[in-house]
């Protein structure tokens, strides 16, 4: 056997742990590519082998070819094990998959490669504070530079750091020079992440923010929170959380429970000539839907507290406006009554009913109440002797008594700071820990303080 074929052969299992990722190696190709180089004459092409084709399956995102063609390797080329190795590496790094495998057979001077590939998880894309350009525009500028951009992004990975080139790229040709960084962050409801892109050093205020939609115009809640509101930095995020914040709850309060929100759109106001502007005007789309009366809500799953006693905490009588402010209060003061009984882990689902031709809704809310605890052990550190002993005092939940949320989160609010009047005593922050214990029924609460 060539001394190069015995050095790869002895390398096999090392190419194996190398990667990140499992590479499924076969050790047919190194047959072939020993085969290949005892077939080829020229010194150049020692341990080297034809490659006669590539292919990628298990990616049900993008194509064999899309995939193959960001390996760095072509059909046609000379190889070694080393280069198919490379290809490995640059998918398995790029981010857009979670495990890439390889294997390979040939005859003669020809290897046949194919990877393997799975695909990652991908989260939606936002582009915060690019107003010289429309989505369609960076999406399409990213799409020609970036072989596997599908609109959305992994949650790490090189393939990042192509898009921001290719931004940077993009910016450059509005004579705009800065850098794009990427970072995983909450969306504005916090349930999700999406990758953002921002444009570093860019120095652009909100000029303006316009409605499409007459409420939000006439509100004065709204009106009001747009004083402060114009004149800051130019954000996407930051606008999004303007809608969620204070725009969304306007349109619920009254009864616009299906109000929707478009992309805000952002365009550069006109500079003065010989002057770059830096003011952008926001256009904020918006469907308001129609306004719903309240009809009702239906409850299933509470064993531990009644029906009725569940409705007396709503406030909405049937006929009054629904009021979404009001809604979601009310399924508050439902974790509140099963949270004083010890259900911490309860789950509430509430899910509209909506009869648009009647414009009333109601709600059937099923409750998964979960475990009962009570108090187990209070564990208080950093304070002085008679520190302690006062807040053991004030303390309201007493050991093996069922645990109660709402008083436990009140102490926290007001309970420890009566406890210590005309004591002096000085701390920065509480730290709070609350450790379940689901087996045994029982809540450890647990009080730093620093």
């Amino acid at each position: 056997m060539p001394r190069d074929c015995a050095r790869w052969n002895n390398k096999a299992v090392v190419v194996v742990r190398r990667l990140s990722t499992s590479l499924l190696v076969v050790f047919a190709l190194f047959s072939a590519l020993c085969a290949a180089q005892s077939n080829t004459a020229p010194a150049a092409q020692a341990g080297a082998a034809r490659l006669s084709s590539i292919t990628v399956t298990g990616s049900k995102k993008f194509s064999s070819d899309q995939i193959a063609a960001v390996t760095g390797l072509r059909a046609g080329a000379m190889v070694t094990r080393d280069d198919i190795q490379n290809g490995a590496n640059r998918l398995s790094q790029l981010g857009p998959f979670a495990t890439v495998q390889y294997r390979f057979g040939g005859t003669g001077t020809e290897v046949k490669l194919e990877y393997q590939v799975t695909d990652a998880p991908s989260v939606p894309v936002t582009f915060d504070n690019f107003p010289w350009f429309s989505d369609d525009e960076i999406s399409q500028a990213l799409k020609n530079s970036v072989v596997l951009y599908d609109g959305t992004a992994p949650d790490h990975g090189a393939i990042l750091d192509d898009m921001s080139a290719a931004l940077e790229k993009l910016l450059s040709s509005k004579n705009v020079q800065a850098g794009v960084s990427h970072q995983l962050v909450p969306d504005s409801s916090g349930d999700k992440h999406v990758q953002l892109f921002r444009v570093e050093g860019a120095d652009l205020t909100i000029a303006s923010v316009n409605f499409s939609d007459s409420f939000a115009n006439d509100d004065r809640a709204i009106q009001s929170s747009l004083v402060n509101f114009v004149g800051s930095p130019y954000s996407r995020a930051a606008i999004e959380l303007f809608e969620f914040e204070q725009v969304r709850p306007a349109y619920l309060a009254h009864g616009f429970l299906r109000v929707r929100f478009a992309p805000a759109a952002a365009h550069m106001e006109k500079s003065q000539p010989g002057t770059a502007s830096s003011r952008v005007a926001i256009n904020v789309n918006i469907d308001p839907g129609p306004p719903f009366n309240w009809s009702g809500v239906s409850w299933a799953g509470n064993a531990s507290v009644s029906s009725a006693k569940l409705n007396a905490a709503v406030s909405l009588k049937p006929g009054d406006l629904a009021d979404g402010v009001k809604i979601e209060a009310t399924w508050d003061r439902v974790r509140d009554l099963f949270g004083r009984l010890g259900f911490l882990d309860l789950k509430l689902d509430a899910a509209p009913q909506f009869d648009d031709a009647a414009k009333r809704v109601s709600y059937v809310v099923t409750i998964t109440e979960g475990p009962q605890y009570r108090m187990g052990n209070l564990v208080i550190s950093g304070l002085s002797v008679e520190g302690e002993r006062r807040l053991r005092d004030a303390w309201k939940i007493p050991e093996g008594s069922l645990f109660d949320r709402v008083a436990y989160d009140e102490f926290l609010d007001t309970g420890v700071k009566e406890a210590f009047t005309g004591l002096p005593v000085h701390y920065d922050k509480i730290g709070r820990f609350v450790e379940e214990d689901s087996k045994a029924g029982t809540v450890d609460v647990m009080l730093d303080f620093q």
